[in-house]
């Protein structure tokens, strides 16, 4: 009877991820440990599941995205109340989204048990920019631009070549500097490495009706950045607007 009612979840196992730090920066690794405590039953486990997920916007609504997933043990048989413990690192990809405006992210470990309801946990983190990517929000700031929001969009064609099925934007508005009056918004997408860091820019030009329905306002181009350098990135941005301004 315990078997039966561990199936439906009733006294099931139960696992809790404990992460060493829920503040993360892409390209770095945390260490985390996986309790697993048996239920009122013994159940044989065939997997330990742990995903970096996140979710992004479609036409249709939201839709869950696996950044990064690996399966941390095999054929484990956990007996009633045993406790057992999985030490892993965890990597954060540099194509992990930040969590500003709309955009979460969260790891979830889950416990792959045949004929039962699968336990799981989720552990949401804190995503920071990267030096690179800082320079970027820092460098707009100085050229009179302001954050309005984040959000992780459907990118189902790889455009910027991230290999995931969404992209994080980035929007700005200019509320000071010498490009208030003449851009409605700025768009960026970063798409970072170990060694460097691309940054798609949209330029919104203020424009009539006509040019917004025809979208001759909106321009497109790209940089690359290296160096987390405040001041050099500000001069590179102010001059790639410049031309489309």
């Amino acid at each position: 009877m315990k078997k039966v009612l561990a199936s439906i979840g009733v006294g099931n196992a139960t696992v809790d991820t404990v992460l060493s730090s829920t503040t993360v920066t892409p390209g770095e690794t945390i260490d985390a440990e996986v309790h697993v405590d048996g239920g009122s039953a013994e159940q044989e486990v065939g997997a330990i599941r742990v995903e970096l997920e996140t979710q992004y916007a479609t036409e249709e609504g939201y839709e869950e995205a696996d950044i990064d997933r690996f399966t941390l043990t095999d054929d484990l048989t956990i007996e009633p109340d045993q406790q057992e413990t999985r030490s892993v690192q965890i990597e954060i990809p540099y194509g992990t989204p930040v969590t500003l405006g709309n955009v979460d992210v969260w790891v979830e470990t889950e416990l792959d048990i045949d004929w039962a309801v699968d336990p799981e946990d989720k552990d949401y983190v804190d995503v920071q920019p990267t030096p690179r990517l800082q320079a970027v929000f820092d460098a707009m700031d100085e050229l009179g631009f302001s954050f309005r929001t984040a959000e992780c969009e459907a990118d189902p064609y790889d455009r910027y070549g991230s290999g995931q099925r969404f992209v994080q934007e980035f929007e700005f508005t200019p509320q000071a500097g010498p490009f208030r009056g003449d851009l409605d918004e700025v768009e960026l997408v970063a798409q970072e490495s170990a060694d460097e860091l691309t940054l798609f820019v949209e330029i919104d030009r203020r424009g009539g009706l006509l040019s917004e329905m025809a979208e001759t306002d909106e321009s497109k181009t790209s940089l690359t950045i290296r160096d987390p350098d405040v001041a050099t990135i500000r001069d590179d941005l102010e001059r790639v607007l410049e031309q489309y301004a």
